[in-house]
């Protein structure tokens, strides 16, 4: 896969290309390790999303500020901080100068730990926000202000946050009940903090991002069980802040 110049930037940037810039060879390739393959590509409303954002990125770049940061903080509870690369995404400030209304799953096509390995080299030009294991173990690798580069599109990334899941595309075993239900309070977590619905518009596989030359996570994810997990997870949030709040 070739790097393409960010015009933000000055060094090479990879996974984030905009769409339609065609690919060819690289000398470190994720699809060593994350799978790629012919893709599904389906319209999701970017230019609106663009138009929209260029305005609110403009002012907020304008204004001087950034939202606060920790070394090392993570925005899921429970999630294991383990630090991709800063070659592997942007620093941002997600939402004020990206608006985030889309989580991209995507499946490892390789180990818990092949995944945060490459995403710790600084030569694989991409990561994911987030690393689910087999056990329901979540790692966080980018935070959620920032930028990765995970999905293959510039836009698409600047939008969504991607979580891996450790495993194969044709290995359905893989995908356990401890995965499934790690993954949908991840995911539920991340719609209620940014009010992005769960569906299947907003939740979006690897293999159906424009341009993409990705298959995962494949025809054997449960999505009919992952909206499902997911819906119920974000219930159990919105009524636990409502008993919280009553308690208050």
């Amino acid at each position: 896969m070739r790097r393409n110049r960010g015009p933000d930037r000055g060094r090479w940037v990879g996974r984030e290309r905009h769409s339609g810039v065609g690919m060819g060879s690289e000398r470190i390739s994720r699809r060593g390790v994350l799978i790629g393959g012919a893709g599904v590509v389906v319209g999701a409303g970017t230019a609106g999303y663009a138009g929209r954002d260029e305005i609110r990125r403009w002012w907020w770049r304008a204004s001087g500020r950034e939202r606060p940061r920790t070394d090392g903080a993570v925005d899921h509870a429970g999630a294991e901080w383990a630090a991709a690369s800063s070659a592997n995404w942007r620093r941002a400030s997600r939402p004020d100068d990206y608006a985030v209304d889309r989580v991209v799953i995507h499946v490892v096509q390789g180990s818990y730990g092949d995944a945060l390995r490459v995403f710790r080299d600084p030569l694989h030009e991409a990561a994911a926000h987030y690393v689910v294991r087999k056990d329901g173990h979540v790692a966080q690798t980018v935070r959620e202000l920032d930028v990765a580069f995970h999905s293959g599109n510039r836009a698409f990334n600047e939008r969504s946050i991607g979580i891996e899941h450790e495993g194969y595309v044709d290995r359905p075993a893989g995908f356990t009940d401890a995965m499934y239900a790690a993954s949908a309070r991840l995911a539920a977590d991340i719609c209620a903090r940014y009010g992005i619905p769960v569906d299947r518009t907003h939740l979006v596989a690897h293999s159906e991002v424009p341009g993409t030359d990705h298959t995962d996570p494949g025809p054997h994810w449960n999505w009919n069980r992952y909206l499902r997990l997911v819906k119920l997870a974000k219930e159990a949030r919105e009524a636990k802040e409502a008993k919280e709040a009553a308690a208050s």
